[in-house]
Formats: C-alpha cells, structure tokens, sequence
C-alpha cells in the first residue's frame, strides 16, 4: 500500500525579517492552527540566517496532524529597489522622483526575483522590476 499523504489544513503566506522572525507576528497568524509556533520560529530562523537585514516572504503550510512545511521566497521587489538606492520610494512617484537606477543594479534585482516571477526570461523579469520603479518613483539610467 502506498503511503498516505498529508491533508494540508492551512496555508499562510508571512513577511518576516530573516534571521530573526518575531513570536508575535507568528502567533497571530498561525496560533489558531495548532502548530508549534517555536519550531516555526527555529526553522525559519535557520533557513534565512544568511539572508539578515531583509525581509524573506515564506510560505507555511500546516498539516492536519501539526506538522508544518516552509517554503521561502525571494525578498519583495519594491525591497530589494529600496535596498538598492539606500532610500525610500517617492511620497508623489510621477512628479517627484526617488532616485535612480542603473541597468545593471535593474539586471541584478531581476535576476534576484527570477525563481518566484511567471517568466523565465530576464529581459521580461527587467520589464516587470522597472514597472515596480517607476511606481515608486524611481527612473532607470543606462
């Protein structure tokens, strides 16, 4: 007999910082799953360890026997432009602008984001990193 499969009961998708994921963030989207909130904590904590000072979306399934499954993703994309100019976005994107970025740091941040975009092509994933600049209020040089 093959072997049964877990029935996924929840699923959450939590902003975090890495490295050092708050109990009070944890707790208050996932204490009514059951699950143990302090082995969530370790896990994550362990996995993004290397990532620190960002923020690393994850993605917690919980099972119905308590059991839980991360999966992480790539940091945000209006982050990692943030993360790049050293800054905030504009407060009036369109009439005020942020700052600038090169096509490189654009090339860098799409290839970063590639794995959780819908496209495989980096030329595409650069379109979609520019569009979120531009909403932010930020041009792109060459």
């Amino acid at each position: 007999m093959a072997p049964k499969t877990k029935k996924q009961t929840h699923q959450v998708t939590l902003h975090l910082d890495a490295g050092n994921a708050p109990v009070v963030d944890l707790g208050k989207t996932l204490g009514q799953t059951g699950v143990n909130l302090v082995e969530v904590k370790k896990t994550y904590d362990a996995a993004t360890a290397a990532q620190r000072g960002e923020v690393v979306p994850v993605v917690v399934s919980v099972f119905e026997d308590r059991s839980f499954e991360l999966r992480l993703k790539t940091p945000p994309t209006a982050f990692l432009i943030r993360k790049a100019l050293g800054g905030k976005g504009s407060a009036r994107p369109g009439h005020e602008t942020a700052g600038q970025l090169t096509r490189d740091q654009l090339r860098g941040i799409a290839e970063r984001k590639l794995p959780d975009l819908n496209t495989a092509d980096v030329e595409a994933a650069m379109r979609t990193v520019a569009g979120t600049a531009r909403s932010m209020g930020v041009t792109i040089v060459d």
